[in-house]
């Protein structure tokens, strides 16, 4: 018998058992890598019908095609980008958030999920140095959120010079792909400015840069995706000043760092933004996607980002509500996962978490000086990324290295390139990651 869409049933109560029972192995200690399939391995999937397969096929055919064909994102080996390694707690709340269909675009109808986003948005701002009265919302992840805050700072900049008038935004070539791509959409130009020897923005290299022209915007990274490092945000934020410049922080992964005071130095400037992002999804332990987009000024966002329509009239403006601040309207409640894994853990487990992946990318450096020629380590990582070549190694040799780590369920891993070269690199975000692995990883780079 056909089981309805909708309502609970013994057959639903059945399959909530099910499904349980996959969560609890997913967080169990054995769970696998997993692997990359060909379209063959996943050719079974195509197997929507008119009448359907009933839950107990279908969950056959999650545990023998679905599930196996994946890399498992929040895997402690997983070593790779930057995705999501959300705590169990914030998992299982996750569940819940997806059943109780929260949309979270206004006051009106999730007046009590909305204030719990912002209670979490209060503990980042607070974080960054922001002062009373900042606020923002919580977005799919880092790409929207330069998106929606770079579309602020064009209209601020417009309203004093013109609706025409065509500007430009000022980064580093250490900035995000999605820094480059939203002024594509925005139809504004990019000025890159040359890095330091760690390919950071610094003040001197930015007041260079600023030539003369329209410059809406400055963009500094807080923990560069590539690398992890932190642009001068304190000299960058003068120059900032000075010019009078919208600066716009992307600290999407290495913002979680701001919890640690003895990282306070790296970030020191970050409380002069006027807007920044900061992705919980990626070393703050939510899952996939939640990230945080804050402003210095949301009523300047509003401006930007509030639709109108007849319907729309009924959120009223008593609030400030998260439609207003970003160019989404129907949002996920995402902030909820990780309001609840600070409500119940506290913020002190979360800096430890965090902490703890500074320290696997300091050891997993040592390990890559103690190996020597011809491994060589790049830099000194400064949050949790490390880059190291190997002397003669081409794109492939790395590709190569990679497959097998994989095919042994050692690490996911992936080379990058730095400054046209090919290296590795290895991210640290799971707080579990096993340095007995990563050692027998690294050490093949001598074989």
């Amino acid at each position: 018998m056909t089981m309805p869409l909708h309502g609970w049933s013994a057959d639903y109560a059945e399959l909530a058992s099910e499904i349980h029972e996959r969560v609890r192995a997913h967080f169990g200690p054995d769970r696998p890598l997993g692997r990359t399939p060909s379209a063959a391995d996943v050719a079974a999937l195509a197997a929507i019908t008119p009448s359907g397969l009933e839950f107990d096929r279908a969950l056959r055919l999650v545990d023998d095609v679905l599930v196996p064909n994946n890399v498992s994102l929040d895997h402690p080996q997983f070593l790779a980008y930057i995705p999501a390694a959300p705590a169990t707690t914030a998992a299982l709340f996750d569940a819940l958030v997806g059943s109780w269909s929260f949309t979270g675009e206004s006051w009106q109808e999730a007046g009590a999920a909305v204030a719990a986003e912002n209670a979490a948005l209060d503990w980042l701002g607070e974080l960054a140095g922001l002062p009373a009265g900042a606020g923002g919302c919580f977005v799919a992840g880092g790409s929207a959120g330069n998106l929606s805050a770079l579309a602020v700072a064009r209209d601020v900049w417009r309203e004093q010079r013109g609706p025409r008038a065509r500007a430009a935004i000022v980064c580093a070539e250490s900035a995000h792909s999605s820094v480059r791509k939203a002024a594509a959409l925005l139809d504004l130009d990019v000025v890159q400015v040359a890095g330091d020897g760690r390919g950071r923005l610094t003040g001197a290299a930015l007041r260079d840069g600023l030539d003369g022209r329209q410059h809406c915007a400055v963009v500094a990274s807080a923990g560069a995706t590539n690398t992890g490092a932190v642009d001068q945000l304190d000299a960058i934020a003068d120059v900032c000043a000075e010019a009078g410049v919208w600066l716009h922080v992307d600290a999407a992964y290495g913002g979680a760092a701001l919890c640690l005071p003895e990282c306070a130095e790296l970030f020191r400037g970050v409380e002069q933004s006027d807007s920044i992002v900061i992705d919980p999804h990626k070393w703050l332990f939510s899952p996939l996607d939640c990230a945080a987009l804050l402003y210095r000024r949301p009523a300047l966002a509003a401006r930007t980002h509030r639709q109108s329509a007849g319907y729309l009239e009924a959120f009223g403006d008593q609030h400030v509500n998260p439609s207003d601040l970003a160019f989404h309207l129907t949002r996920r409640t995402r902030g909820l996962p990780f309001w609840f894994t600070l409500v119940v853990h506290g913020t002190d487990a979360v800096a430890a978490a965090v902490r703890a992946g500074i320290d696997l990318a300091r050891r997993a450096a040592a390990i890559v000086v103690e190996l020597g020629d011809p491994v060589r380590l790049i830099m000194e990582p400064q949050l949790s990324v490390v880059l190291f070549e190997r002397a003669g190694w081409r794109r492939d040799d790395w590709y190569r290295w990679a497959e097998l780590a994989l095919a042994d369920g050692l690490a996911f891993v992936t080379p990058t390139t730095w400054r046209g070269r090919d290296v590795g690199r290895l991210v640290f975000v799971h707080p579990s990651t096993d340095m007995d692995a990563v050692h027998r990883l690294l050490q093949r780079l001598k074989e």
